[in-house]
């Protein structure tokens, strides 16, 4: 669509980027400047890759950015389904189109059913060998992350990811390593740093607020949620009509169709997932990261570890509860724990000196004694990179050419513990030794050798 893809696309980037490299990543919505949305030319044009549950927040948002155009949307399912949670939504390829049309035909006033502004395909690599394409967005099962941020590095186009980052340590490696190769902007999908009552826990905690920080406690969900509601459907089916199964896979061990693993329940099976040790870990343990300061390192010593597993033949096979402690060479302690199922989605408490603590999770901010949060920060105190909005400043960076608030490199370090934590716990072992400079694990070579896993033919990371 000509009228969507524009001519000196990036002569004009490229003059945005050299005037916005020397602030803030802020752009400034045309819309105040009285001008309406940005023309065409100067819009990222996205796509979308994966348009399942997580699709629903992330492609609104972006779909609502008016610096952006989404241009294509592609998915391995062609019709409706349930990708939701409790099934309260649909997803595919198709669903997504309906959902872009729908969105910039109100804009245009015309009727949807009449236009198209959204292409769709089954296959990823479509999307990345298209010039018109400047970004993609990754919203897929975490066994498709590695290789498609690869991919879409090499091909130079700018990469939303959702967490967890990879599959595997060495998975989180390659991608933070083709990213910097190739010089793309990158975001990882771990939104609690955009969270106001994260950001300033963590400033907090930076500042002394509780003195020097003995311990970082986490809470994580546990247990194998049945999202789908299809959980009961573990017996192999036919395949639906409408889904390649064989690209859903990709580079997983080949299986047959079961309901109980697509939608959404994968995240229980070891061979997608690492069930919820990653799935919120990669939250959770980010905000650490980000609070200790520690967002090129990670802790060095894994111990203290316990866990319930399914029977190994299990189709949900990830730990059912889990909890462990990883020392870091400063001395703070982190330990995990399973939530009170009343506690939702868990959080984060740091603890200081004389009983001092600040804890934040999802909308919640508190500390002992309760002043710690509500005294205001000095004018010399340190302040964190501020962002209220992930999707937006992902496209802000991408015009100005500074760094996002989650780039790869963060995404990978902060996922690498919950990946060390998993090798332990399957493994049973007593402690894992960790080098976060060399990324090695120390004095264990069964272990190492689970920083990485085959793929299945064809699929590889070079």
């Amino acid at each position: 669509m000509s009228s969507i893809d524009g001519l000196g696309r990036w002569t004009r980037r490229s003059f945005l980027r050299r005037s916005l490299a020397a602030v803030a990543p802020m752009i400034v919505p045309a819309g105040v400047l009285g001008r309406g949305r940005p023309a065409p030319s100067e819009r990222v044009t996205l796509a979308c890759i994966g348009f399942g549950t997580i699709a629903h927040s992330t492609g609104r948002q972006f779909l609502h950015n008016e610096n952006v155009q989404v241009v294509a949307v592609c998915d391995v399912n062609h019709l409706s389904g349930h990708y939701g949670y409790q099934g309260e939504l649909d997803g595919g390829r198709e669903y997504g189109r309906r959902l872009v049309n729908e969105h910039y035909a109100k804009l245009a006033g015309r009727d949807p059913a009449t236009t198209n502004y959204c292409r769709t395909t089954a296959d990823f690599r479509e999307i990345l060998a298209d010039p018109a394409v400047d970004a993609v967005n990754i919203s897929t099962p975490d066994h498709w992350h590695a290789i498609m941020a690869i991919e879409a590095a090499r091909a130079k186009k700018h990469i939303y990811c959702q967490k967890p980052l990879a599959l595997t340590v060495a998975q989180g490696r390659a991608i933070a390593n083709a990213v910097a190769a190739a010089g793309v902007t990158f975001q990882t999908g771990s939104q609690q740093r955009s969270s106001v009552h994260f950001r300033k826990a963590c400033e907090l905690v930076r500042n002394g607020a509780i003195g020097k920080v003995k311990v970082a406690r986490v809470w994580l969900p546990g247990g194998h949620k049945d999202w789908s509601g299809l959980g009961n459907r573990q017996a192999p089916e036919p395949v639906p009509e409408g889904l390649d199964w064989n690209l859903w896979l990709g580079p997983a061990p080949e299986r047959e169709y079961r309901p109980a693993l697509h939608p959404l329940n994968w995240r229980h099976n070891y061979d997608y997932s690492g069930g919820m040790v990653t799935d919120f870990g990669a939250h959770h343990f980010d905000i650490v990261q980000w609070a200790l300061e520690m967002d090129a390192s990670g802790p060095v010593r894994f111990h203290s570890g316990r866990a319930e597993f399914p029977p190994s033949d299990a189709l949900y096979n990830t730990a059912t509860s889990f909890a462990f402690e990883a020392d870091y060479a400063n001395g703070v302690r982190m330990i995990v724990e399973i939530a009170d199922p009343k506690a939702g989605v868990g959080g984060v408490r740091f603890e200081g000196e004389d009983g001092r603590w600040i804890y934040c999770s999802r909308g919640v901010l508190e500390s002992h004694p309760e002043d710690i949060r509500r005294t205001p920060l000095g004018d010399t105190a340190v302040r964190l990179y501020e962002s209220n909005d992930h999707e937006a400043n992902f496209i802000a960076c991408l015009y100005s050419g500074q760094p996002t608030i989650c780039p790869a490199e963060v995404g990978h370090r902060s996922i690498t513990i919950a990946h060390l934590a998993n090798i332990m716990l399957r493994l049973r072992r007593e402690e894992l030794k960790w080098d976060p400079a060399k990324e090695q694990i120390i004095g264990d070579d069964e272990a190492a050798a689970m920083l990485s896993r085959p793929m299945r033919a064809p699929w590889s990371l070079v």
